[in-house]
């Protein structure tokens, strides 16, 4: 998948912001080193991996991503290519039944022009969610991470991801898993920036 960079002035504004405000994520920011994410250029793709990646292990989710990359080639996956393959083609690459369904819905819908991906980097995040849930299979947490990983926008907080839960009750000293309500709490600080700090959340996973 063809990525490029965040704007560096931003990213260098936006730990600064983090480190300030937040201890506990100043000592992360130091032991994890500077901010290295990338953004996915092909929104189409960005969606389709992470619907094959919903539920699965990385690793298991990359080798279907794979499986499908070639069985669609020397073409690439796109909405056209997609929505001229029947479920059990998709079946036979490793994709589930329920997948195959959602995989399908947001070829066509993208093909047929009610989801028009080329227009969502200029709509407000909340608008951005409510076109993308439209599709089956795309919850919030998928339109977050698509709005993170494929628009840059910088301030999503992705309270129900289990990495960041995890992340915060081990940087907090939390006895269980955050709630809603105390890892809104925590992440305020670290607005207008918490999609940087929900990064280094990430990281501190491999630490």
């Amino acid at each position: 998948m063809t990525t490029m960079s965040l704007d560096s002035t931003k990213i260098s504004k936006a730990v600064r912001h983090i480190r300030n405000a937040d201890p506990v994520m100043r000592e992360l920011i130091r032991k994890a080193g500077p901010f290295r994410m990338k953004l996915h250029r092909n929104r189409f793709q960005a969606l389709v991996y992470s619907i094959l990646a919903q539920q699965i292990s990385g690793k298991a989710a990359n080798a279907i991503r794979t499986r499908l990359v070639n069985h669609i080639s020397p073409e690439k996956i796109s909405p056209e290519t997609l929505a001229r393959l029947s479920r059990e083609e998709l079946r036979s690459v490793g994709v589930s039944p329920q997948k195959s369904i959602y995989l399908l819905d947001l070829a066509e819908r993208v093909t047929i022009g009610n989801l028009r991906l080329d227009r969502l980097g200029r709509m407000p995040d909340d608008d951005v969610i409510n076109a993308l849930v439209q599709v089956k299979g795309i919850g919030v947490w998928t339109a977050q991470m698509f709005l993170i990983f494929s628009l840059g926008r910088l301030d999503i907080f992705p309270h129900e991801d289990l990495g960041v839960r995890m992340a915060i009750r081990n940087l907090y000293g939390l006895d269980d898993l955050p709630s809603r309500e105390v890892s809104h709490r925590i992440a305020t600080p670290w607005r207008p920036y918490a999609s940087v700090a929900t990064w280094y959340c990430w990281r501190s996973l491999d630490l």
